[in-house]
């Protein structure tokens, strides 16, 4: 069992460093898994860590839906990015993979957050934030909430209609 648990812990640090990576080079996690130079040991991905990263990006919208409603104060585009991916992970791993427990995901990513975190006090925001997701998951029966997935980027998304000029001489008063 104990072996389990610390290829489980390989696999999440192999995760964090993909969907990182990811983010830093503005492009998919999953089109970095085949890249040896992707992991700081060369090494290949595991199976849990692939099966993370493809499940992360195809519930990417509901989790940040999750994310952004319960990180006060913070939008999920603010927060460090290595914390981003920490949440991310936990939160994937809490509402999708049965067989983790709820309270090993957070410990797990409050260890993360200890570790790689992008601030001082980041073990204590993941924590927090996972704690209220974790009320969330439990009061839903383990349900995430319907959210259609989010544009890819702002340039992709139509462009706002322009706002019609006012004619000559109708100025309110």
């Amino acid at each position: 069992m104990a072996a389990k648990r610390h290829e489980r812990t390989y696999a999440r640090k192999q995760a964090i460093q993909v969907l990182y990576q990811a983010e830093i080079l503005d492009t998919t996690a999953s089109s970095l898994l085949g890249n040896e130079a992707s992991f700081i040991d060369g090494s290949r991905p595991s199976q849990y860590a692939t099966r993370l990263i493809g499940g992360i990006e195809e519930r990417l919208a509901p989790i940040d839906a999750l994310l952004e409603e319960y990180s006060e104060n913070w939008t999920v585009d603010r927060m460090p990015t290595v914390d981003r991916a920490i949440l991310r992970l936990a939160c994937y791993e809490m509402a999708y993979v049965e067989e983790v427990p709820v309270s090993v995901a957070i410990n797990e990513a409050v260890d993360l957050a200890k570790e790689y975190g992008g601030e001082d006090e980041s073990h204590r925001f993941v924590n927090g934030v996972l704690g209220r997701i974790a009320e969330y998951l439990e009061e839903h029966e383990g349900k995430m909430p319907e959210v259609a997935a989010k544009p890819k980027a702002k340039a992709e998304a139509e462009p706002e209609p322009e706002a019609e000029p006012e004619p000559a001489g109708e100025s309110e008063r």
